[in-house]
């Protein structure tokens, strides 16, 4: 007899003390297991949570904040040691539908995909429902965190409605994940190391009153540094130490001589000013050609990079 696939929804609950008791409340009868953890919430949205007669809730307080990725990591451990095969996380705040749960798991269940993530991007209607500060830091993110990332296929990165399977939780080390907003992220960025397929699920999102506590601003200035460590950590494993392939080698030749030719370019164009001498057309190849080929070479890694995109074939 087949063993009954057990369902899990990890909801971080951090100042949604008015909201936390109607999203309880939608959580479909598919789901077993229902986990909110209090991430040190100044309002109590755990005590909100556990005056609910749902029997399938437990309520988990931390006694330190520990950031949107903190909560989660602790509902994961938890959902796994229930002995849960896959956990959904969503949102404390009402803005993610639990009516798209059964189509978020389905890849998983059919062993299509290892992760599922909503994305607000396939359906017109939610475009124009989303806030426009959420949609221009989006659109600002994208290319970056898809290239960070490894997949180049999914166009909603930062989506949080996501779902994983516990084969492929398993795999993750959950104490280096990023516990703060960059969670999001610093999860795809791990789970292309080491493979993992990860499937977009068209979900429009439910924007309310509700003010989120994450700033754009602080975004904006943190974010780069973050992604430029996760490109160069997924990047060093993935071509240099779990395989070495064509992407490789013009990696290691284009990123020396690329930023050699640019440093000696901008030597000689500061000495040209100077000197008020003109540099020679020799010189001007001598800088410009390694230019060019090291940059071909970049862009032929990333092509690279694109067509190894984790999927799943027939005979998976």
């Amino acid at each position: 007899m087949k063993k009954k696939i057990e369902i899990a929804v990890i909801i971080p609950a951090y100042r949604a003390s008015r909201t936390i008791g109607d999203v309880l409340k939608s959580v479909p009868p598919i789901v077993d297991r229902i986990i909110v953890i209090d991430d040190k919430c100044p309002d109590g949205s755990g005590s909100v949570a556990s005056m609910s007669r749902d029997l399938r809730l437990k309520v988990i307080y931390h006694k330190k904040n520990a950031g949107v990725g903190g909560a989660v990591v602790t509902g994961y451990r938890e959902a796994l040691k229930m002995g849960c095969d896959i956990m959904i996380k969503i949102d404390a705040d009402g803005q993610m539908d639990t009516a798209y749960i059964d189509e978020l798991i389905s890849p998983l269940r059919s062993n299509q995909a290892d992760y599922t993530k909503g994305n607000r991007f396939r359906d017109f209607k939610a475009l124009r429902a989303m806030p426009i500060l959420r949609l221009l830091g989006n659109n600002a993110l994208l290319f970056l965190v898809k290239a960070t990332s490894g997949y180049w296929n999914i166009m909603d990165p930062t989506n949080g409605y996501t779902a994983i399977h516990r084969r492929t939780l398993l795999k993750l080390n959950l104490a280096k994940i990023s516990k703060r907003y960059f969670f999001e992220t610093d999860m795809l960025i791990n789970l292309n190391i080491i493979g993992a397929v990860v499937q977009d699920i068209p979900v429009p999102a439910r924007y309310g009153s509700e003010t989120s506590s994450l700033s754009i601003c602080r975004s904006l200035f943190s974010f780069p540094f973050k992604l430029f460590w996760g490109l160069t950590k997924r990047i060093f494993l993935r071509y240099f130490v779990y395989d070495f392939n064509m992407a490789s080698v013009y990696l290691m030749i284009s990123l020396p001589v690329f930023t050699a030719s640019v440093t000696y370019g901008i030597f000689e164009w500061v000495d040209s000013i100077v000197t008020g001498i003109a540099r020679p057309a020799g010189t001007i190849m001598l800088v410009s050609l390694p230019i060019i080929l090291s940059f071909q070479m970049l862009l032929q890694a990333i092509s690279i990079d694109i067509s190894l995109v984790p999927r799943r074939t027939g005979n998976d």
